[in-house]
This record gives structure tokens, C-alpha cells and sequence, in this order.
């Protein structure tokens, strides 16, 4: 029998398309010429936020900026835990104005201990959050320096796992965190390398494997509130395992902003939030009160 599931609210930071262009993607699996219809990728956006607000969860939204066409993926910008908010870096000096972004908006909406880290993270598309653990990838972008950095900031223990397909270059393409209060996960395997492998199976013995098929169609970017599951529609062979483990899956249409790497929980930052705790410590300060921070190389 399946086990009862219980939806709890949520809070995410979105923002809108209305700059977005897929051929600024990094990622060398995108789906079409480069191109994206602008009106449909916002629509299509707007659904999900729709989607969002029919379950009860609360949307907040970052300002697009015309010179970052990727801000639409918000969960590249930033991991928020209890309050706490791990900046990104990333590799590519193009975007930095885009951590930066995130990092000022979060301060003026009551979150008070931000760190601006030193070594290269692409936010929750590469940490995911379980009840007991921060999954953190590494492989494509995120230096493994990172997670050190992360656990010491947030005071969770950190599992490291290496990502080594080049169509998965993110944790979230690769594995999505169903439950986080159970640490129940789903994940794609062949994704990771072995030594992962063997790490995810013994951390998640019950976790959910999902066929290449799946995972090729998006299906494990993908967000949980421990009872709906929304994730693209066109991920069709994780309808019925998520229903057998009491879930409801939630089929969204992301297929323009598919063509940019990315689809329901690289648009989705969740905001584990505590705001207007003032009880910043001296190295959680925004990076523009420490303009002497070393950058650092691509690993």
C-alpha cells in the first residue's frame, strides 16, 4: 500500500521569460534551432505559475533583466535553507550580474544571512535539499570545493556525487527529491558514476530509478510539495510509479523553455524561508561589502 502523502506550502521565486533565448544555453542538450517562440515560452511559464497557485503555494517574482536572458531559470541563482542563502558563481563571468540579482532581491524581502561563495555553484540546479542531506553534483559546472563551503555555511552534512553524462550536467536534470521530510528521491543512474551510484543506492535504497526515456524528456527537473509531483507532461513513463508511491503528478508544457536546458525546477527556486531573522555573522555579508574576494578558475 502506498503511503499516505501530505502537501505542504511552499514559497518560489520565479521570473518571467519576456528576454528569454535559448541559444545563451550552455548545455549541449537543448531541444530545436536556438530559437523560441517568445510568446509561447511565456505562456507556457504563466501556466505553471498557475499551476503553483491551484496547489497553494505562494509565487513570488524576480524583475527580468533584458541583459540576462537565462533568468528564467531561477534555481541556478541562488540555494535558500531555513533562511539561509548559499549565493551562486558561476562559471561563466557573463552571468555573474545574475547571482547578483538574486542575492539583492533576497535581501530586500527580509533575508538577512547571505553568503556569496567563493568557488563556482550553480545554485539548487546543482544542491538539492532532503530531510537529512544537501546533494550536491559535480562533474560539469560546480567546483567540488563548493560543498565543503555549503556545509560549513549551512550545517548540514553535504553527499557529494559526480555527474559524468554530458546530457545531465546539472544534479537537477538528473535526480529530483520527491519527499523532504522521508529523503525520497528519484534519479536516473546511468547519470552518475559508479561510486555515486553506489552512494545514491545505499543513502535511498527505496528511491525511484527512472528510464533514460524519462530523464531525456525533462522528467526529473521536476518540483514536490510530498504530495503533487509537477513535472513536463511529456515525461510520460513517471506518471504511474509516482502514482503507485501516493502521489499526484501534475503535467506541465515547458517545451520552449526546454530548448534553453532547462524546465520545471530550474524555472522553480524554492524559499525555505525564515525572513527578518536579523542574525547575520560577519562571513555571511553580500559580496559588495567584500570587494577583495577572490575569483575563482573554472575546475
Amino acid at each position: 500500500m502506498a503511503p499516505a502523502r501530505r502537501a505542504t506550502p511552499r514559497r518560489y521565486l520565479m521570473c518571467p521569460p519576456v528576454h528569454f533565448d535559448p541559444a545563451c544555453s550552455a548545455d549541449p542538450w537543448t531541444d530545436g534551432d536556438g530559437t523560441a517562440d517568445a510568446a509561447l515560452a511565456l505562456a507556457q511559464w504563466e501556466k505553471l505559475r498557475e499551476v503553483y497557485r491551484s496547489l497553494g503555494h505562494t509565487v513570488e517574482e524576480l524583475p527580468p533583466d533584458p541583459a540576462l536572458p537565462g533568468m528564467v531559470f531561477t534555481a541556478n541563482g541562488a540555494t535558500v535553507v531555513d533562511g539561509r542563502v548559499f549565493g551562486a558563481r558561476f562559471a561563466d563571468p557573463r552571468w555573474e550580474s545574475e547571482a547578483e540579482l538574486h542575492l539583492e532581491w533576497l535581501a530586500a524581502h527580509g533575508f538577512s544571512r547571505l553568503h556569496v561563495p567563493v568557488h563556482i555553484n550553480e545554485g539548487e540546479s546543482d544542491l538539492a535539499v532532503t530531510g537529512s542531506w544537501l546533494l550536491a553534483g559535480h562533474g560539469f559546472r560546480t567546483n567540488p570545493l563548493a560543498h565543503g563551503e555549503a556545509q560549513e555555511f549551512f550545517g548540514r552534512p553535504v553527499i557529494g556525487v559526480q555527474l559524468t553524462d554530458r546530457r545531465f550536467p546539472r544534479l537537477g536534470l538528473a535526480l529530483a527529491v520527491l519527499d523532504d521530510t522521508a529523503d525520497e528521491i528519484a534519479y536516473y543512474p546511468p547519470a552518475f558514476s559508479p561510486g555515486s551510484r553506489e552512494v545514491l543506492r545505499q543513502l535511498f535504497p527505496d528511491a525511484l530509478t527512472v528510464t533514460e526515456e524519462d530523464a531525456a524528456a525533462f522528467g526529473l527537473n521536476a518540483v514536490s510539495d510530498g504530495l503533487h509531483v509537477v513535472l513536463p507532461q511529456t515525461a510520460t513513463g513517471l506518471y504511474g510509479p509516482l502514482r503507485e508511491r501516493g502521489f499526484e503528478p501534475v503535467g506541465v508544457d515547458l517545451s520552449e523553455l526546454h530548448k534553453g536546458g532547462g524546465s520545471v525546477k530550474c524555472c522553480s527556486l524554492e524559499l525555505r524561508d525564515r525572513p527578518g531573522r536579523d542574525d547575520r555573522e560577519p562571513h555571511d555579508r553580500p559580496g559588495r561589502d567584500d570587494p577583495g574576494t577572490p575569483r575563482p578558475t573554472q575546475p
